[in-house]
């Protein structure tokens, strides 16, 4: 079973204290250029962060400005209807991140619950392979490394019974075309924990981390040590995200020194 799972048992309902955070902290310090890349903001150096954003693609000096160490971008296009300026990154745009210092990690959401498109997890296996491949022609072509995970979408606070009867199947197809070690997954704190007890996603570098990319949304005050990143503002309209060039973002902190960053996986 994985050390995930066996450590949830023990720690997963504990919330966040002033010590944990000290303790992240105490960790990321120093990530710098070998961890997160050359350039990266100093700033942000004791407690790097990376945004995530949709409706444009914001200049790399702006995020930089901001004290941001990277983006986690879109790999996946606009659903009908919409058109988001950031959906999928591009090579140019990824090229100016780069020289620019700044990190990159992949993320792949094309519906969304109550959107034109229905959650990208309710269509199965099938639905898993059309998803890896559109995903991975995007990451290549923008120039993501081969080596690196695309972090999948649960974007909503689904129960077990829906995980083993949809999302499970979705991601076991990514897994027939990625593979495991390049799935990561973006949801709560209960579809993390499932989806690396089941075995559908990899491993980070950093030991005793999976690519689980975990949101505030749906996990109380809990952070699973087992994440890379958590999602720990998620603007809303009723909690608007901080502006970066202009347009409000989620910002993540990082909780390893290997969160599926392209530099590091080329």
């Amino acid at each position: 079973m994985p050390d995930w799972t066996s450590a949830a048992s023990h720690r997963r309902s504990r919330p966040v204290t002033r010590r944990d955070a000290l303790r992240y902290a105490t960790a990321l310090a120093g990530l710098g250029a070998v961890s997160l890349g050359p350039g990266t903001p100093t700033a942000a150096a004791a407690a790097p962060t990376l945004i995530d954003f949709a409706a444009k693609q914001i200049p790399a000096q702006d995020i930089r400005a901001a004290g941001h160490s990277g983006v986690v971008n879109y790999v996946s296009t606009s659903r009908p209807g919409s058109s988001f300026g950031a959906k999928p990154i591009t090579l140019p745009y990824a090229r100016s991140l780069t020289a620019a210092g700044l990190v990159i990690v992949s993320n792949y959401q094309y519906g969304k619950p109550g959107g034109t498109a229905p959650s990208d997890f309710t269509r199965g296996y099938a639905g898993g392979v059309v998803d890896a491949r559109t995903a991975w022609q995007l990451h290549t072509a923008a120039g993501g490394g081969q080596s690196a995970p695309v972090f999948f979408t649960i974007d909503e606070d689904i129960n077990r019974d829906t995980w083993n009867r949809l999302a499970l199947p979705w991601f076991r197809g990514i897994n027939s075309v990625l593979g495991v070690q390049r799935t990561g997954i973006y949801g709560g704190i209960d579809t993390c924990e499932w989806a690396a007890a089941d075995g559908v996603i990899g491993r980070s570098s950093t030991p005793g981390r999976w690519w689980a990319w975990q949101t505030k949304a749906w996990s109380g005050t809990k952070v699973h040590p087992g994440a890379v990143l958590y999602q720990r503002v998620v603007a809303t309209a009723s909690n608007p995200g901080p502006l970066v060039g202009g347009l409000e973002v989620d910002v993540n902190d990082v909780l390893a020194s290997d969160v599926g960053q392209w530099n590091l996986h080329p």
